[in-house]
């Protein structure tokens, strides 16, 4: 049945007409398998239990039957009053914003019928306030930030709720967010629908299983977590040393061999700043996505990015440590407790942040893995910000002698998933770019680490002078502003100007007329940077072009692609 739906398109499925005409508008011709398998048992009423991988369409899956559930209810008691009739939860602020914009696109011809609100992190409880007053029909945030509100009798979920979702269930908990849940659920109707969708189906969520579904339908695609080699090609380069792997990226960046933007990821907070303060001694452009900023801020980080202002983003996935499971009583028993809020353990960083996997980047051509990721969770969930949809896309892992047993063991685990070895060895020859070599040095010799923490400090500050909160502030006290801005000027790294300029007899000979370490600089650099961040790299899928075929290309007389 699922296979017919997803062959014959969604106005199979009974859906009201003004979501089919958004569907249709949005370019969305036949359901993924997630949504073939889901949509119809969610129309049915029955609770959900769904894997679902990065960019296969679970947002749809679980928004179009909820859009159309509450659709039905308001038509077919127009006079029961406004109130919230389903909860979406997600673990970080940016995938609130971007599951309430995706639920709004689905609801744009019947926008008046349907209010969606989003809770998140970037702005404060009292600004929120006023969009709660309006009784939204549908709210997506955080659990942190949706059970402030209920305990500040802001929000009000009982009795109006019908329909509860958590997005990303695995990742809620692993970022500590199990003790808010189960705070929230206290405040919900005894009846009502309930969907859970998670990349990964793992022990760790049995318990929010029992306590959130009930007799829920197992939906699991007969689907790998990542595309298929066709689409999606993973690479992995043994290093011998840190200098290797900071001597590879600058060759690959600067030496323009990747195509295409790509999301760069490291291990913490300051080896994200070291790599990008090493690449802007080459003048190598790039953000580093810090969890330690506003929500607000790192949206606008990554809508910078998506318009293409610049092509690399340095990224981390720190995570909090996940909850161990225990005995927890079922959805519905009258004798459940946990009213009182858990506390999360502490964390410097933002809890409402997380990057590797929910965010919306758009048109990633590469992913690259500087530090070989802590699990096979990690590096999927890493990976699944490129090859989306129908786009190709390529991942490169990076690994250290002491990284080779991680990489082994998430090696291990996608060989048994997909029935063949996925991570294949990336051609490059070390030795051709042995001429770079000193210039690595000197540029990982000026990022000290006392420029990095001068770095952090740097976007700190700005950050307050940017902040709209503290205008007022500086308004009545200009003196604490003056010593703000008259700062001693942090220089987080002695920038070697020599270093932006490749010459030509440091290219190596395989790859002249294919590198390009010097373009000119672009006109419009607004609309170039969207077109040179296409996620289809010119000639070929794999923005990565290794020195093997590139010699071959240019032996032909090309400038070859891998």
């Amino acid at each position: 049945m699922a296979a017919e739906m997803e062959e014959k398109g969604f106005e199979h499925m009974g859906l009201d007409g003004r979501l089919l005409r958004a569907v249709a508008e949005l370019g969305w011709a036949v359901p993924t398998a997630i949504q073939a398998r889901a949509i119809p048992l969610a129309l049915e009423g029955r609770d959900v239990l769904a894997r679902a991988r990065t960019g296969s369409g679970k947002t749809g899956a679980y928004g179009l039957p909820m859009l159309h559930k509450v659709l039905g209810i308001k038509e077919a008691s127009p006079a029961v009053p406004q109130a919230v009739r389903a909860l979406v939860l997600v673990p970080t602020a940016e995938l609130a914003r971007q599951v309430g914009h995706t639920l709004r696109r689905l609801a744009a011809f019947c926008a008046r019928q349907l209010r969606v609100a989003e809770l998140c992190g970037h702005s404060d409880l009292a600004e929120q306030r006023p969009v709660l007053m309006e009784r939204p029909d549908i709210v997506v945030g955080t659990p942190g930030r949706v059970l402030a509100h209920v305990a500040g009798h802001s929000l009000a979920l009982r009795p109006s709720l019908e329909l509860l979702v958590l997005d990303e269930a695995d990742l809620l908990l692993s970022f500590g967010c199990g003790s808010d849940i189960r705070a929230l659920l206290c405040h919900l109707p005894k009846i009502y629908q309930a969907m859970l969708v998670s990349a990964t189906l793992n022990p760790e969520l049995e318990a929010l299983q029992e306590l959130v579904l009930h007799n829920p339908v197992q939906v699991v695609p007969p689907e790998p977590r990542l595309p298929g080699p066709a689409q999606l090609q993973q690479l992995q380069l043994r290093c011998g040393t840190e200098e290797d792997k900071f001597l590879l990226l600058a060759a690959l960046l600067k030496l323009r061999l990747l195509r295409g933007r790509a999301l760069l990821f490291v291990g913490s907070l300051a080896r994200a700043l070291r790599l990008q303060l090493f690449l802007e001694q080459f003048g190598i452009a790039a953000c580093a996505l810090n969890p330690q900023l506003p929500a607000r801020s790192r949206c606008h980080v990554i809508a910078q990015f998506n318009r293409g202002l610049y092509d690399f983003i340095v990224a981390t996935d720190e995570e909090g440590p996940a909850e161990p499971p225990r005995q927890r009583p079922r959805r519905g028993d009258t004798a459940r407790k946990g009213g009182s809020r858990g506390q999360s353990p502490p964390c410097p960083q933002d809890p409402e942040f997380g990057v590797s996997r929910g965010i919306d980047f758009q048109n990633v051509a590469a992913v690259i893995n500087f530090d070989v990721p802590n699990s096979v969770e990690t590096y999927i969930h890493r990976v699944g910000r490129t090859a989306r949809g129908d786009s190709p896309g390529t991942a490169l892992t990076l690994a250290l002698p002491e990284e080779l047993e991680r990489l082994r063991r998430i090696e291990d685990a996608l060989a048994a998933e997909n029935g063949q070895s996925m991570l294949q060895p990336y051609e490059f020859r070390m030795e051709e770019i042995e001429t770079l070599r000193y210039r690595c040095r000197d540029a990982m010799r000026a990022v000290t680490k006392q420029a990095v923490r001068e770095a952090r400090l740097r976007e700190l500050r700005q950050e307050l002078l940017n902040c709209e909160k503290l205008k007022v502030y500086f308004e009545d006290n200009p003196r604490d502003l003056q010593a703000l801005r008259h700062d001693r000027p942090l220089h987080p790294a002695s920038v070697q100007p020599h270093l932006r300029h490749v010459p030509d007899y440091l290219v190596p000979p395989s790859l002249r007329g294919v590198a390009d370490p010097n373009p000119k600089k672009r006109k419009n650099p607004r609309g170039a940077g969207a077109k040179r961040g296409s996620s289809k790299p010119r000639g070929s899928g794999n923005p990565l072009r290794s020195f093997s075929f590139a010699r071959r290309g240019h032996q032909r007389g090309k400038a070859g692609t891998a």
